[in-house]
């Protein structure tokens, strides 16, 4: 081993051993700011688990993450921070807010944790729990939920002062907010999981008395439990132009428009197909790594494409080639939110529009597969429905495919490839009888 290789990896050791990192909220009249090392820090963050190099490449620089020291040793090697998932448990996986002892066990195994991890490089926040009053069937929960997010919050300030406490949660019921700014006065701030709502949150926090700031923990296209849906209840998924303008303005008016309180976001989801409902629905890439639009439009949002100058946008090479984007697509002569129904065993056509801006040669795969059953929240448990062979023998821009020939719920899907690392999706519910 040479002495320039030697000192390399004393460097790393160095930095992945390093000292704790000290993150502070400031309040000046009704703005806030979060300053991570006396610096300013707006979140320009993902969730998400593989991928996680280009993050910092396209101009993030955070992760929400889990508390394992192999997963915060990434997080440092990838020059970024931490938002720390602490495991605090939900009602809806069994947990019973009147039981003080399972409260103090979960309590002890917290703080345990952030003894351990407190003083480790990468962390720059804590996140107890996720939606912790969510219940499927958007059921009532018990608001002693939020006595035991304080307690841990304030058990975790006596002995780490670094490092600024939230809770993540999610949009539904959202007078829950006016109970933790009663109950929670130990957390700085909060995390909010919100997707078709997310215009609103500014009025709604101040609806409910919440005056502290806030982090967007998660946001991406308008939810499976947002869109129109089919008479027999199969939601409509952005197409892939759909998603691009979604994304885009979300993050304008909703997260870099609002950083009086707002200090940042979470992107979701940073990572290959997942399936809830379908699975393209939330991914940003691939299960071969290929990019999605959004990922090119994330790396515009965080660098501030938009101020720099044409021949610098154009000598990026992050933006030298940019994605296709499918804007339509439709099956014979049915239009978008139109119930589509097919015989059996039916011959079809299906036409898909895509556009590439760097006029890049398009490629073209179809699949039919049956529509998915839920399982559980979040896709927990979904099952992904395997495509049904011999339908579509056709790889071009305008199709015939045959009908399935049991009776059910499908949807057919479109994949759109430029050749260069990229790729765009869209599909498209019907019922065969």
């Amino acid at each position: 081993m040479n002495k320039r290789t030697f000192l390399s990896l004393m460097i790393l050791c160095v930095t992945i051993a390093g000292y704790a990192q000290k993150t502070e909220i400031l309040r000046e009249g009704n703005k806030w700011q979060l300053r991570v090392n006396n610096k300013p820090f707006f979140v320009k963050g993902v969730v998400g688990q593989t991928y996680l190099d280009k993050v910092k490449q396209y101009g993030g620089n955070s992760i929400r993450i889990g508390w394992k020291k192999e997963e915060l040793d990434q997080v440092t090697r990838l020059g970024l921070n931490a938002l720390v998932n602490l495991p605090a448990n939900a009602e809806r996986y069994g947990m019973n807010y009147d039981d003080t002892t399972a409260i103090r066990k979960q309590t002890d195994k917290i703080v345990e944790i952030v003894r351990n991890t407190k003083d480790h490089p990468a962390v720059m926040m804590w996140a107890i729990g996720n939606e912790l009053d969510y219940i499927p069937g958007t059921k009532p929960f018990n608001p002693k939920v939020w006595d035991a997010v304080n307690q841990a919050a304030k058990a975790i300030k006596a002995i780490d002062h670094n490092h600024p406490v939230m809770t993540v949660i999610g949009t539904s019921m959202m007078e829950k907010v006016a109970d933790i700014v009663k109950r929670c006065p130990d957390i700085d701030l909060l995390g909010i999981n919100s997707y078709g709502d997310i215009y609103t949150l500014p009025d709604t926090l101040k609806k409910y008395g919440w005056i502290k700031p806030y982090v967007i923990s998660e946001w991406g296209p308008d939810g499976y439990w947002e869109v129109k849906k089919t008479k027999w209840g199969a939601p409509y998924e952005q197409t892939g132009l759909e998603k691009y303008t979604c994304y885009e303005q979300k993050y304008k008016a909703a997260i870099s428009n609002g950083k009086d309180q707002c200090l940042g976001s979470y992107v979701f989801y940073w990572s290959g197909f997942k399936q809830e409902t379908t699975h393209t629905w939330f991914c940003m890439f691939n299960v071969d790594g290929l990019e999605s639009p959004l990922v090119g439009l994330m790396h515009q949002m965080w660098t501030d494409t938009q101020q720099m100058t044409t021949q610098q946008v154009t000598s990026s090479h992050l933006l030298s080639n940019l994605a296709p984007i499918v804007d339509s697509l439709n099956i014979g002569k049915y239009v978008r939110y139109q119930d589509i129904v097919l015989k059996a065993g039916s011959l079809n056509t299906s036409k898909v529009i895509a556009t590439d801006a760097d006029h890049d040669p398009l490629t073209y795969k179809w699949e039919i597969r049956p529509e998915a059953v839920y399982a559980s929240y979040a896709g927990q448990g979904e099952k992904v429905p395997e495509p049904v062979a011999g339908l579509i023998t056709e790889e071009k821009a305008a199709i015939r495919f045959t009908a399935p020939k049991a009776k059910g719920a499908y949807r057919l899907f479109v994949y759109v490839y430029d050749g260069k690392g990229h790729f765009s999706t869209a599909n498209l519910p019907f019922f065969v009888e």
